[in-house]
This record gives structure tokens, C-alpha cells and sequence, in this order.
């Protein structure tokens, strides 16, 4: 069996201190969030679906080091997740952008990233394409 090697993890805090039993780590390729004692939640977002981030830091949790970060994704199952009073937030948004966007290249998502299937050329019913011998349009 794989071990995962996280390149962060840390505790939801409460007045600054970890006394939680939400958990999140970070590896090269997921965002994972585990909450529970007894019971046991375990989600991940893959991070080449991370669309947005999103830093929030109130005046209390500015007081005591923390801040939110809310990650928007395209994962059907977990679309939003925030990572709730994480210590050094800057550094964490920082940390997960760099890994999302290297996640993206690994894939080669660049190109097809900013397309929707709404974007392209749209061809009707009875609109033909004619190419000539080098496959371009010959009008």
C-alpha cells in the first residue's frame, strides 16, 4: 500500500489553537479534509479541478493568526470547501495555487481550460466545411 507524502497539513483552530477534530493536508495532486472523532468524514478535491481561491480573514481571526481559505472547484461532490482558521493562510493559498497549477500542466489543461464547449465555432445544419489539399477552408 502507497504512503501519501503531504507537503502540508494542519488543524481547523479554534482561538487559535488546534482543538478541532478537522483535519487538512495537502499532497502534489489532492486537497484532502477529514472531520470527526468517533465517525470519520474523509473528502479530497483533485487539484487540477481547483478553479478559484478565495482568502478571508475576519478581525477575530486576524487577532489570532488564522484565516479561511475557500477553495471553488469543479468536483461534483465537494464544488466548495473552505479550510476554516488554518494558521498562515497567505502561505497556505500561496502553497495550494502553485501545486493546483502545477496539476494543471502535468495534465496539460491550459488550452482546454479556458474553452467551454459553448466557445467554438459553431457549425448549423447545412453549413459545410470545403478544405482544399491543405486542409484549410477554401472559401
Amino acid at each position: 500500500m502507497e504512503s501519501i507524502e503531504y507537503l502540508w497539513r494542519d488543524r481547523k483552530r479554534r482561538l487559535g489553537l488546534p482543538l478541532s477534530f478537522t483535519r487538512y493536508a495537502l499532497s502534489e495532486d489532492r486537497l484532502f479534509c477529514e472531520t470527526g472523532f468517533l465517525n470519520l468524514k474523509s473528502d479530497e478535491v483533485l487539484l487540477y479541478r481547483v478553479q478559484d481561491l478565495e482568502l478571508t480573514m475576519t478581525l477575530g481571526q486576524r487577532i489570532f493568526g488564522v484565516g479561511t481559505v475557500c477553495v471553488h472547484s469543479s468536483d461534483k461532490s465537494m464544488p466548495h470547501l473552505d479550510l476554516k482558521n488554518v494558521k498562515h493562510p497567505r502561505e497556505v493559498k500561496e502553497l495550494i495555487h502553485r501545486n493546483v497549477e502545477e496539476a494543471k500542466n502535468r495534465r496539460r489543461m491550459r488550452a482546454t481550460e479556458l474553452l467551454s464547449q459553448d466557445d467554438g465555432p459553431s457549425y448549423h445544419d447545412g453549413d459545410e466545411l470545403d478544405f482544399d489539399d491543405d486542409g484549410c477552408d477554401a472559401d
